[in-house]
């Protein structure tokens, strides 16, 4: 049985503004490398948007839809956010669109990341201080290995 989307992430809202924390597997490409199609959970936790800081990954609702992507840059109450595997899109939305912030990662091996702890942390920084053209060759060789 397949849920619609808009369905799914409305309830997944609902659960986080009544402050539980929520997993979800992941589905599609837009955090890879560090999060991965289908293989990673993504833990949620409610979040008040004034507290999301540079390089947090949240889920906001843009457009009519909900999207889990990293804050790149704050001002005011307006976040600048992309997705590790977007090296030229960008979205912005008001703090006050954002549901959850990412707080774990769960992976099939059975190993629990903490997004507030050093490894994860670290990652995100040295990704996304990368220059963009080499996230895009990097991404492409991932995608022709078949890392997805």
């Amino acid at each position: 049985m397949r849920l619609d989307n808009r369905i799914f992430f409305d309830e997944v809202a609902r659960q986080l503004a009544t402050g539980r924390e929520v997993e979800i597997r992941m589905k599609g490409h837009s955090m890879r490398p560090l999060l991965r199609d289908g293989r990673d959970v993504a833990v949620l936790a409610p979040c008040r948007g004034e507290e999301v800081r540079y390089g947090d990954v949240v889920l906001f609702r843009s457009g009519g839809r909900y999207i889990l992507h990293r804050v790149l840059r704050r001002e005011g109450g307006i976040l600048t956010l992309a997705g590790d595997g977007n090296y030229r899109v960008r979205e912005q939305c008001m703090t006050d669109d954002v549901a959850g912030r990412l707080v774990r990662v769960l992976r099939p091996s059975g190993r629990c990341l903490m997004c507030e702890g050093l490894r994860w942390r670290c990652q995100s920084r040295v990704w996304l201080a990368l220059p963009a053209i080499f996230r895009r060759y990097t991404l492409a060789l991932l995608w022709r290995l078949g890392v997805r």
